[in-house]
């Protein structure tokens, strides 16, 4: 006999529902629609009968006969354990392996992590459980813990259910930075599937087959992923519970790989997490398009929008918002000056500086004409900023420009190509030749700045120097070490040019206390997201980018969360003697003290000019110089053009947050066990009795059994690889120690901690769940002996949605049987009954068979109770549907007036429609459906 008969194959199970299927009992994980309509739902489940005890399997209602247990059958059993603990340890497996109600918007997961319990980074993850679908645009500047914040929303999607399969999707040169830090502080494990992981799997798997199958939570970079030819069919064929996309700003431009690959996996998604610092380009249409991805119906006219519009998908915070000041403390140290170190040019460079001046930036002036033609006019800055970062940067860039107009079989101009530039570019390769490290005002001013803080062969100090320049920093790179009188490897270089797993294994060594490096020359492929600041914080500009934006960027690699000393910025600033000459004094050094000031003013430095992008900033301002214009009049009249309109409240404003906001509300927390240290030490000493277990008191320490090894291969390669986690397994509960012995991997030649630290999502408590809980036999309940006056069914009622997701979840104790039965709360009741760690099991047995009659009505009781609980729960969800309903509506119409019958009306009128349709379909599956799943999970009798 099954429950519901006749709409099992319309519904889905609820998570930790039994069901039967091939003979075989099982108990399912997760019920979400098939890709086909005609293989119905796709359950994933655990063996719970002997023969497939642990197993993992997928099934297709469709195709497979899955059949619900019914609860009326439930066969009541004597509980032999030691003070009950079988009982007590089931019943906190399947509160725990059921995932919150969707009307359940408070959070649950703060204060487990090995993370500062701060409030604003809570925020986002609050914005993501009030949406119709957790869809998010983190925007908050730089430094302030957007993957913090990721991990924490991660976090509370994966308690609800919501979580079970995730893609992060990175810049390559953080993979590994972003995998450890979800790893280490929130045990959540993603395999990196970088190039050299994605060519180790597909030869481990059959030719043809989907790579993103074998792994539930995954990282991979951008730029791997966009391949659509290799990857997309894969793609289309997946879905995911959670994509993230982190330095979202790079998809902004409509019909590159980036945007079509985001456009792919936000159709495959259920949430969908997009994090940048930056994530505009200044174009309201272009930012349009991104909030798009998070809900189709949000904005109606691309070019009209405002912050209100948009508050429901979109935070953003600056250092200087009154929660996230208030919070910081001591734990983000205020940013030090940025300082601007002089350097006079020598006389090799002041023969450049006139060269330049005369000939290539004096234009029309110049006797003769420009050496360019008018479709060239801005190539005369192009070489100026490339001497402004070096000799071998000008050379480089001469020689790049004497290619494309010789011939490269005989050297001759190419028809068409002016002689007066190609004269003019060897004279200027001539005297850039002439100068060296000794006639190089800056690489000696780079030595005397590396010395005056402390840099040496045998000192801790460490810096970050930056060039925009791959020339200049492979010249940095051979010659430091010499002048330093420093190893080989103790300067590092790092560029765009060089493999995701090579930067991944600089940006790794420098978070080491013991690396050998002591300067690292990199380029601005390290001013995204990259995190420099565990051992350093010193940062030099050996150039500046013309563009505060960049200079922001950059500075935020030391100057984040989590910096323990006054971050301290250099820039290197060439000055000529010379007369008309466009020396560092002329534009970088102002721009440097631009961006200071704009930092400490408004938090930002975006605001400035108003142009969102590092590129568009740099352009304009060299046609304004080129135009005559100063740094100053030029920064001025970009900000006037921009106008401080509707798009400064969205794009520079704190945005999602109320300065008086009060903290996100907590979800409360039945449990039976004081902790999941708690549960888990007795969780070993009940259902894992063969595991031999070192216990110090601080520290367990074991070789995990075949079947948990088997779960550890979702964790980091290098980490299970490199400590030999498969060999032997240590954690620890204690957060104070975790830290320490996180601080000190970063002290050795690994940034992996030996001892890892259990939170609630941690692989082993998901291990001894499922343990506990194929250890129930089929629709078995057990009974236990406490301080009652008469017998306590204890009930557990779900009710999902269409999307598998609980929407009615009741945890409910029935007394009164069978005459006047009565429903109170379960965690209540227990308490009452005084079930916990203190209870002594005689091991009486006694004859069930009057409690046995008792399960139908216990069952009805529960049934009819559910149903009128669940009113109240769908009142809740239909609350939270309306506001979305109200923006559908108002999109709507919006988007259809004016409109005309034209066909391209009409086409736009189709998708009006089409769009309309699927979120209306998508909150009706979000409402309550089916029947409900009831479980008899124990029963309390008294002591006689």
């Amino acid at each position: 006999m099954t429950q519901g008969e006749g709409a099992i194959q319309a519904t889905p199970f609820a998570p930790g529902a039994r069901v039967e299927v091939r003979d075989a009992e099982w108990m399912v994980r997760t019920c979400t629609p098939a890709a086909s309509e005609v293989d119905g739902h796709m359950v994933r489940a655990v063996g719970v009968s002997e023969f497939v005890r642990g197993e993992d399997a997928v099934f297709f209602t469709g195709i497979d006969d899955v059949a619900l247990l019914d609860p009326e059958d439930t066969r009541l059993v004597h509980d032999p354990s030691s003070g009950f603990a079988q009982t007590r340890l089931y019943l906190e497996s399947v509160l725990r392996r059921t995932p919150l109600p969707q009307s359940e918007r408070r959070l649950a997961m703060p204060g487990k992590f090995l993370l500062d319990d701060l409030v604003y980074q809570q925020r986002p993850a609050e914005l993501a459980l009030k949406a119709l679908r957790p869809r998010v645009l983190i925007a908050d500047v730089v430094g302030l813990g957007k993957t913090l914040e990721i991990g924490l929303t991660l976090a509370e999607l994966i308690r609800r259910g919501r979580g079970e399969r995730i893609l992060v999707v990175t810049p390559q040169q953080v993979l590994e930075q972003f995998q450890q830090e979800l790893w280490t502080r929130f045990a959540i494990p993603l395999v990196r599937l970088d190039s050299v992981g994605l060519e180790r799997i597909q030869r481990d798997i059959p030719a043809g087959r989907n790579p993103f199958l074998y792994f539930k939570r995954a990282i991979i970079s951008v730029d791997t992923l966009k391949n659509e030819g290799k990857y997309g069919q894969h793609l289309r064929n997946m879905q995911w519970d959670a994509v993230v996309i982190d330095e979202s700003h790079n998809l902004i431009n409509e019909g590159n790989l980036r945007n079509r690959l985001a456009r792919l996996l936000a159709a495959q998604t259920d949430a969908l997490l997009l994090a940048s610092a930056t994530p505009h380009n200044g174009d309201p249409r272009s930012f349009a398009e991104l909030i798009r991805l998070l809900d189709p119906a949000a904005i109606a006219d691309p070019e009209n929008y405002t912050a209100e519009d948009i508050d429901h998908l979109y935070i953003r915070r600056t250092k200087i918002h009154p929660e996230v000041a208030a919070e910081m403390g001591d734990q983000w140290p205020e940013r030090g000056p940025s300082e601007s170190v002089r350097c006079a040019a020598t006389p090799p460079e002041e023969a450049v500086f006139a060269e330049l001046a005369q000939v290539w930036l004096a234009g029309d002036a110049r006797e003769g004409g420009p050496v360019v033609r008018k479709e060239r006019r801005l190539f005369p800055y192009t070489l100026l900023k490339a001497f402004l970062s070096s000799h071998t940067a000008l050379s480089a860039t001469v020689t790049n420009r004497l290619k494309s107009i010789t011939s490269r079989a005989d050297g001759r101009l190419k028809d068409g190509e002016d002689a007066r530039e190609h004269a003019a570019l060897l004279q200027l390769s001539e005297l850039a030749d002439k100068i060296d490290t000794s006639t190089s005002a800056k690489f000696q001013g780079l030595l005397t700045q590396l010395r005056e803080i402390g840099v040496a062969k045998n000192s801790s100090t460490r810096a970050v120097v930056f060039s925009e320049s791959v020339p200049t920093l492979e010249w940095l790179h051979e010659h430091l070490p010499g002048a330093l009188g420093l190893k080989k490897d103790q300067v590092a270089l790092m560029h765009g040019g060089l493999s995701d797993t090579e930067q991944q294994r600089i940006i790794g060594d420098f978070a080491l206390s013991d690396s050998k490096v002591r300067v690292l020359v990199t380029g601005d492929v390290a001013s995204e997201g990259v995190n420099l600041h565990r051992q350093c914080h010193h940062l030099i500009h050996y150039d500046l980018p013309w563009s505060l934006i960049r200079i922001e960027q950059r500075n935020g690699r030391i100057d984040r969360y989590g910096q323990e000393h006054e971050p301290r910025f250099k820039a290197l600033i060439l000055t000529s003697a010379t007369e008309g000459a466009k020396d560092d004094t002329a534009v970088a050094e102002k721009l440097l003290h631009r961006e200071e000031q704009a930092h400490r003013a408004i938090g930002t430095a975006e605001a400035v000019t108003g142009q969102f992008s590092a590129k568009k900033e740099e352009d304009r301002l060299i046609q304004d110089l080129f135009a005559g214009r100063t740094v100053e009049e030029s920064l001025d009249a970009q900000k006037e053009d921009t106008g401080d309109d509707w798009l400064s409240e969205v794009f520079f404003g704190d945005v999602g947050v109320p300065d008086e906001a009060a903290a996100p509300e907590r979800a409360p927390e039945p449990q039976l066990f004081d902790s999941t240290e708690q549960f888990v030490r007795v969780a070993l000493d009940t259902v894992a009795r063969d595991v031999h277990v070192d216990d110090d008191g601080r520290i367990l320490a074991f070789e995990p059994p075949r079947d948990l090894r088997q779960r550890l291969d979702a964790l980091p390669s290098d980490y299970v690889r490199s400590l030999k986690v498969k060999e032997r397994l240590r954690v620890t509960f204690d957060p104070a120690h975790a830290r320490k012995r996180l601080d000190e991997a970063r002290a050795t030649k690994t940034t992996w901690p030996d001892t890892g630290y259990v939170s609630d999502l941690h692989p082993m408590v998901d291990w001894l769940v499922d343990k506990v809980q194929v250890q129930t036999r089929r629709n078995e309940a057990r009974v236990v002996r406490a301080d009652v006056a008469a017998p306590v069914f204890l009930v557990q009622g779900t009710y999902s949605n269409e999307l598998g997701q609980p929407t009615v979840v009741e945890w409910m104790a029935v007394t009164g049987l069978p005459d006047t039965p009565r429903v109170a709360d379960m965690f209540e009741a227990l308490r009452r009954a005084g079930v916990g760690p203190g209870m002594v099991n005689t091991g009486r047995e006694e004859d069930l068979a009057a409690l046995q009659e008792l399960v139908p009505a216990a069952v009805r009781a529960a049934r009819s109770h559910l149903e009128t609980r669940r009113e109240a729960y769908d009142a809740v969800i239909e609350g939270s549907l309306a506001a979305p309903q109200r923006r559908l509506e108002q999109w709507r119409q919006l988007s259809l007036t004016g409109l005309g019958e034209d066909p391209r009306a009409q086409r736009r009128k189709g998708e009006v429609h089409d769009t309309v349709a699927e979120q209306e379909r998508l909150m009706l599956r979000m409402r309550t459906a089916g029947e409900p799943l009831l479980r008899v999970l124990a029963v309390v009798k008294g002591e006689n």
